[in-house]
């Protein structure tokens, strides 16, 4: 007797991994919609459980690499402490947290501006130069915005976020791929 019970498809695996992916996208999306305070609350909360392992895995590399010198595992170490202190930090102040996010972001964008500016100005970017340039401009531009409103920048990428969110799931469910049609059956195949 032939076994019956054989593994799913790959593309019955693979539709259902983009199915639920999409789902997932599209309620995260309505719930930072719809709860958009409890939605900040976890992203704070992450961030600071973030500082806190990054912290110690810089630390576990300071005690346990051979390959660094003397002088970087201080280097590598002390900067762990100083991560975990700001990730403990973050965790026992969440509003205070998402500030330090949003200033990380904005030191981003102006660093990014600046290095788009200088790859237009000396030509080595990917981009035209002054598409480069143009975009180091607004990337700056941005990133000053960010440090001059933190909170309401903060709020922006939330809304944004949730609505990239829904539109990246519903989108997603229009790259589903075909139903395999199963194989007729070969008694019925006989009888024709």
């Amino acid at each position: 007797m032939a076994d019956t019970s054989a593994a799913p498809s790959p593309v019955v695996l693979e539709r259902g991994f983009v199915i639920a992916s999409a789902i997932s996208a599209i309620a995260l999306g309505v719930a930072a919609l719809v709860w958009p305070g409890a939605t900040l609350i976890t992203v704070a909360l992450l961030f600071g459980a973030y500082l806190v392992v990054s912290g110690i895995f810089r630390l576990v590399i300071a005690f346990t690499s051979d390959s660094l010198s003397t002088g970087v595992r201080w280097l590598v170490g002390i900067l762990g402490v100083l991560i975990i202190i700001a990730g403990i930090i973050a965790l026992n102040n969440l509003a205070q947290s998402l500030l330090v996010l949003a200033f990380v972001i904005g030191f981003g964008w102006i660093f990014d501006g600046v290095a788009s500016i200088a790859g237009g100005i000396t030509g080595r970017t990917a981009l035209p130069r002054w598409l480069a340039i143009v975009s180091g401009v607004i990337s700056i531009v941005g990133g000053i915005v960010v440090f001059t409103l933190p909170g309401l920048a903060i709020v922006t990428f939330l809304i944004f976020g949730g609505w990239i969110l829904i539109a990246i799931g519903v989108a997603t469910l229009f790259t589903l791929p075909p139903k395999k049609e199963k194989a007729a059956a070969p008694a019925e195949t006989a009888a024709a």
